[in-house]
């Protein structure tokens, strides 16, 4: 399929040189500049091995034709586990105590039972979940089987995630009704100009006095200074960061694990199927699963003599202006397909007979045509 070189790190400054030529880079910590794409004029394909794909310049891939995917959902049970595994650390406090036997505060103890603090439990507390995709989910349903009243807001939750959620969850539409009555709240939205920083000053005046808050998702949906506040006040008697910064790392209330919500085995090895499993499917067909900055588009696997990818403008009447073009080169079109996403637009045909090289290149100067591919 062609030639595959990896590296275990990349270096800002030695991604040029390292990817000259490259038709593909799968990356998930370099980050990729407009002005590192316009260096690499081959490039048609950035896979982002995570969730979150802030590390590359998402509008200047979709300006140039370049499909960015990531890996949504690879660590569904992972991160679900995490957050958990913290709120039982929290409520039973495991941590404390061990670390109290293991400086001997037991020891004189006649009852062998030491304990400075009351635990807690979650049976009949009221967890909040902001975010109903796949992770929201399954810490919703589980949250339930352990006797706990679910709170969720999602306002764009989707079908599938709707189906799998558990009927006894309070789906709420306004945010504050988490704020107002939740014991704990966690957080599983993607970072977006709407959601930057949406856990404020103002959003951690609204909650109980003593919340335990969650943040498994992006570090800017909170505004950390504020949390600081908030625990100093004691409106937060926790705050979990999967996202270690200099902010909260080692500051009272703050629990800070390095990144690890999807660092299990499973999830690295999901992580490295999807991509595969997404890359081969791009290449081979020209379909797109996963992608942030053009539409999804599948058309299975191609049978007929050619398949042509059409990068483009959202804009009317270039299906008619594609379509008439092989019409009167007398290539008759066996199927199509054709997605938008906001401005862009993404267009699969397949011909009963292969175009010449003339024909695409009329394509390529159809006013409004970003980058045509023949796939087959």
């Amino acid at each position: 399929m062609g030639e595959l070189t990896v590296y275990d790190r990349t270096a800002p400054a030695e991604l040029l040189e390292r990817s000259a030529g490259a038709e593909v880079l799968i990356t998930n910590k370099t980050v990729i500049t407009a002005e590192d794409m316009a260096a690499l004029p081959a490039l048609k394909y950035i896979g982002v091995l995570a969730t979150g794909y802030n590390i590359v310049d998402i509008q200047a891939a979709k300006a140039r034709g370049i499909i960015v995917t990531n890996i949504p959902a690879y660590s569904t049970a992972s991160v679900a586990q995490m957050v958990f595994a913290h709120i039982l650390n929290i409520t039973q406090r495991v941590g404390h105590y061990a670390y109290a036997n293991r400086h001997g505060r037991w020891a004189n103890n006649p009852d062998f039972c030491y304990w400075d603090t009351d635990l807690v439990e979650l049976d009949g507390k009221k967890l909040g979940i902001i975010g109903l995709g796949a992770i929201g989910v399954k810490v919703a349903n589980v949250a339930k089987h352990m006797g706990m009243e679910v709170y969720g807001y999602d306002p764009y939750v989707s079908v599938d995630a709707a189906w799998n959620l558990s009927r006894d969850v309070k789906h709420v539409i306004n945010v504050d009704e988490i704020y107002e009555n939740c014991d704990v709240i966690t957080i599983h939205v993607p970072l977006l100009d709407s959601t930057r920083e949406m856990i404020n000053e103002d959003a951690i005046s609204k909650m109980k006095d003593g919340v335990i808050l969650l943040n498994f998702a992006r570090d800017l949906l909170v505004d950390e200074e504020a949390v600081l506040a908030g625990i100093e006040k004691g409106r937060v008697r926790k705050y979990v960061s999967d996202f270690p910064n200099t902010t909260t790392a080692g500051k009272p209330g703050c629990i800070v694990i390095p990144h690890l919500g999807a660092s299990t085995e499973e999830s690295e090895d999901n992580c490295a199927v999807m991509a595969v499993k997404e890359l081969k499917n791009f290449l081979e067909n020209g379909n797109i699963n996963n992608s942030v900055n053009y539409p999804n588009c599948d058309m299975g696997i191609c049978d007929q003599a050619g398949r042509i990818a059409i990068f483009h403008l959202n804009v009317a009447n270039m299906i008619t202006k594609f379509t008439a073009l092989f019409g009167d080169n007398g290539i008759n079109i066996s199927d199509m397909t054709n997605k938008s996403k906001g401005d862009i637009a993404y267009t699969m045909l397949d011909v009963e007979e292969r175009p010449s090289e003339e024909i695409i290149d009329t394509l390529r100067s159809i006013p409004g045509v970003i980058r045509v591919r023949v796939v087959k």
